[in-house]
Order: C-alpha cells, then sequence, then structure tokens
C-alpha cells in the first residue's frame, strides 16, 4: 500500500494539488523542492533539495518513499531519472505529471525498470480541482501501486483515461497544443489589428468574450507551463502547421466570394464532429448563459 508519498516540485500548483490530496487520503507526504520553503501545516514534511543532484537526506527520505510524484517540468523530470532510478527501493511507484509522454516512459524503462511507473496528465489547470475533471494516464511499468493510485485519482473525482505514450502525444496535440495555439495566435492578430481591448469589452459578443477570458488566462499564466505544450510535444508542429493551413483554406473560399464553398466548409465540420455535434452545441449554449 502507498502511506508515505515523496512530492518533487511539491512548491508548484501542481504538486500542492497531489499533496493536498494525497494527504487527505491518509498517505504521509514530504514535499521537496529548490524554492524556498513555505509556511505548511504539521502534515507536511518539507525539505529543500533537488532530485537532479540527490544528496544524503534526500536520497534517505526517496529511499522510504512508497510513491515518488514528479510535478516537474519536463527538461527536469528527465535529468532526475537517471539519479533517481539508483535511489528508489524495487517496486517503489514513480509518477510523473508531465504533458509529453514518450520521451518521459522511454527514460524510466531504459533507466529504472525495477520500479512501478505511472505517467499522469491532468487535463486541467490546478486551480480547477480533481472532481468532474480527465487524468490521462501512460502506464510505464505495470505493477500493484500502479492500480492503486490510479484508483485514488479516481476517488478524487476524476476520470481516468488509460492511452499509451504516443497515443497520449497524438490526442494531446490536437488536445493542447492545437487550441492554445490557436487562442495565442487570435491574441496576436488582435494586438495586430489594433483595436484596444478596452472597447472590445464593451460590444464583444459572446464567442468574442470567450476567447478573450481564456486569452487572458493563458497570458495570467506561467510561462514555462504553456512552453512546454508547445514545444515539448513531438506532435505540436503538425498540430500548428493543421491550424495554419485551416486558416487559409477559410481565407482561399471566403476570399474567392463562395458561399456555397463556405457551406461545404461547414458540412464537412458537421461531418467531422458526427455524434458529438448535440453534446458540444448544447454546451456552447449553456456557456454562453454566463457570458
Amino acid at each position: 500500500m502507498i502511506r508515505r508519498a515523496v512530492v518533487v516540485g511539491g512548491a508548484g500548483a501542481v504538486g500542492a494539488l497531489f499533496t493536498e490530496r494525497l494527504l487527505e487520503s491518509g498517505v504521509a507526504v514530504t514535499v521537496v523542492d529548490r524554492a524556498a520553503a513555505t509556511p505548511s501545516d504539521e502534515r507536511v514534511r518539507r525539505i529543500h533539495g533537488d532530485v537532479t543532484d540527490i544528496g544524503p537526506g534526500l536520497a534517505a527520505e526517496l529511499e522510504r518513499a512508497d510513491a515518488v510524484v514528479l510535478a516537474l517540468p519536463d527538461a527536469v523530470a528527465l535529468a532526475a531519472v537517471p539519479g533517481l532510478a539508483g535511489a528508489l527501493r524495487p517496486g517503489t511507484l514513480l509518477v510523473d505529471t508531465l504533458s509529453v509522454k514518450q520521451p518521459i516512459a522511454e527514460a524510466v524503462r531504459t533507466h529504472a525498470p525495477g520500479v512501478q511507473a505511472v505517467s499522469v496528465n491532468p487535463m486541467f489547470a490546478p486551480s480547477l480541482g480533481f472532481p468532474g475533471r480527465p487524468v490521462a494516464a501512460v502506464t510505464v511499468n505495470d505493477g500493484p501501486r500502479v492500480a492503486e493510485f490510479l484508483l485514488l485519482v479516481e476517488d478524487w473525482g476524476s476520470s481516468v483515461v488509460r492511452v499509451g505514450a504516443a497515443e497520449h502525444d497524438r490526442l494531446v496535440g490536437a488536445a493542447q497544443v492545437l487550441p492554445h495555439a490557436a487562442v495565442l495566435g487570435f491574441g496576436l492578430a488582435l494586438a495586430g489589428l489594433g483595436v484596444p481591448a478596452a472597447g472590445l469589452r464593451e460590444i464583444a459578443p459572446p464567442p468574442m468574450n470567450t476567447l478573450l477570458a481564456v486569452l487572458a488566462r493563458i497570458a495570467s499564466g506561467t510561462p514555462e507551463v504553456y512552453w512546454d505544450v508547445q514545444a515539448a510535444n513531438p506532435e505540436a508542429p503538425a498540430a500548428r502547421k493543421a491550424l495554419a493551413e485551416g486558416l487559409h483554406r477559410l481565407a482561399a473560399v471566403v476570399e474567392a466570394d463562395s458561399e456555397a464553398g463556405f457551406a461545404e466548409v461547414l458540412t464537412e465540420l458537421r461531418d467531422y464532429l458526427g455524434d458529438d455535434l448535440a453534446h458540444h452545441r448544447d454546451t456552447c449554449a449553456r456557456l454562453f448563459t454566463h457570458i
């Protein structure tokens, strides 16, 4: 059973989310972070440390752990795997929260074949919490603690979506890279038009207000998070290329003054959405009642 966990990167939003949920599940948690320790309740032990340069104190804490959660940027987590392989007991569960799965899965299988490992990706901002939201899960090295951890995630209210590493990266390229790129491109286009944001706020219809809200959320976020989404995923270039091609196709149809061609585009999109068309249309209607 998972009784003791170490959360590396616990000073960040993702690490704090997992720390809180693990504590609520009765797991003793030690938080490790290179950032200065912040005040916390008595349930949490905190260590100032660097998982890419494991010292004696951190090594001892890792050796005692039943599970280690890496809530770190992709590059840091990948750099940490070789050192962790020598610090963890066989059968320890290694969890990461990276946004790209193929490199970390390969690294863990190469350097740490004796640990159980699952790579998860909460498909939501940490501030929203687990209830009602999906968590993608890639089983790297299977074992009973993998199953136990995923059951915990489901107990926290999430739906666990089990996928392979390559499938995860392809799906996330469409589900995360593409919409972020579309919103950032929309923002850059808006700034390029020179239309004042204050004026838009007064006149914008619901679709515009929705896009502005998402743009503001991304622009207010941590650049490192959104950089990892766009730069780390091997499917990202194809997603951005498809977005650019879609805009060029739309422009060509409209500038050719082809209303029939435009109608064909909408028909094509309705066909793509298929049985999900009504669900997403109704979701939009409910969303717009609050905008």
